[in-house]
């Protein structure tokens, strides 16, 4: 054994932060492996692409946000021994623990659409979903002059289910400001079945799409960029029946899944999540292993929102379980999604594991606001770096 801890998190994200500020609080001996130097709000994607924030205002440097008293190492995991308490590294370290936390993150399979790798970032393919291409959308979108506009979404659990769809509201706002709306078609094609999957919001998102003319396809799920003929081909889920599209600009969402070192671990259900109890956050075969966030199998929406509920439930079992107590928090499954529906509009939908409404605001929130807007794109991120990744909120 390279070294041992008490408690080892593993990932530096939203949820590894979260939970290791909180802990550091009352327990000493916690490690969090994490490779990557820099730490993303990922939630404001969706503005930088729409062109109202710059992506560099998403980015912080991730030893800022280590807490005090945890020991960060910079490495990767590629492998779970939990028979052996124990995960191997890239780097060839085997680091023991007496408690393990999972908070890995989602993969993005980009190459599981035929095409797509090599034509990210190039006329005009694009997503929000990755740094590296997110001021692309912004890019392309300010060239674009006509013409038929497509945003995708796969039928894979993602993370922030709203997302594909928030970018096609902000594209026809953009189009309208720009007096270019009545020379464009704008096309929604998704692999779900539904436009989102509370029906109390649901309704209100599809007439939304319907008063802007933005045309909704479902069960179709994007196979292949075909670049050289602006091409998207989409393949139906239950038939396989093909739909081949052409575009001008296509916003792409790729399908995602746990990590592989998550999905090909014992750790991991049928699916490939990592298998937790969906009320205590425990894994359900190994009593000293928990887990939240996206790379875990809890049934709601995969967002930050989602995380700052979960956090406090898993520290509290977890010093439970320290105490040799039986675990008593429940996390009721809530989850968050500010679906932005145009440059000064928002729906807050904010529900849990029932699919009905959690609501935070005195008021009606599946209603568009102003006020809502502005919540996402500023308080919310100041809670998230200020709050959140301090253990305080």
């Amino acid at each position: 054994m390279s070294e041992k801890y008490r408690i080892v998190v593993v990932g530096g994200g939203t949820a590894g932060i979260s939970v290791a500020a909180r802990l550091c609080r009352n327990n000493s001996g916690v490690a969090i492996i994490e490779p990557s130097e820099k730490h993303y709000y990922q939630p404001l994607w969706t503005l930088v692409g729409g062109g109202v924030v710059a992506k560099e205002a998403t980015e912080r440097d991730e030893k800022d946000y280590i807490p005090a008293g945890a020991v960060w190492i910079k490495d990767r995991v590629t492998e779970f021994l939990p028979d052996e308490n124990a995960v191997l590294t890239a780097g060839g370290k085997k680091i023991g623990y007496d408690y393990l936390i999972v908070a890995a993150g989602i993969q993005l399979d980009w190459a599981k659409v035929k095409g797509l790798p090599e034509a990210l970032g190039t006329d005009g393919v694009c997503s929000n979903y990755s740094y590296q291409t997110v001021d692309k959308t912004w890019e392309f979108l300010r060239a674009f002059k006509g013409g038929t506009a497509i945003f995708t979404q796969p039928n894979t659990p993602i993370k922030c289910g709203g997302a594909p769809q928030k970018i096609a509201y902000l594209v026809d706002d953009y189009l309208r400001k720009q007096g270019l709306r009545d020379k464009s078609t704008l096309k929604f094609i998704s692999g779900m079945p539904t436009i989102f999957t509370s029906p109390h919001y649901a309704p209100t998102l599809t007439k939304h799409c319907a008063d802007a003319d933005i045309r909704t396809t479902f069960k179709y799920n994007l196979t292949e960029i075909r670049a050289a003929a602006k091409e998207a081909v989409f393949t139906q889920v239950e038939t396989g029946e093909e739909l081949i599209e052409k575009y001008d600009f296509i916003h792409v969402t790729p399908p995602m899944s746990a990590p592989d070192f998550v999905k090909q671990s014992a750790l991991a259900n049928e699916a490939g999540w990592l298998d937790v109890d969906k009320a205590t956050l425990q894994h359900v075969k190994y009593a000293n292993v928990f887990g939240l966030g996206d790379a875990s199998s809890l049934p709601t929406s995969k967002t930050g929102a989602a995380v700052r509920k979960q956090a406090p439930v898993l520290v509290e079992n977890l010093e439970h379980a320290l105490r040799g107590e039986p675990l008593t928090a429940k996390y009721d499954g809530y989850t968050s999604c500010p679906l932005v529906t145009g440059y000064d509009s928002l729906i807050m939908a904010e529900f849990g594991y029932d699919l009905k409404p959690q609501e935070t605001f005195p008021f009606d929130q599946n209603k568009e606001r102003y006020s809502m807007y502005l919540v996402k794109r500023y308080v919310l991120p100041q809670l998230y770096w200020h709050g959140m990744m301090r253990g305080r909120a």
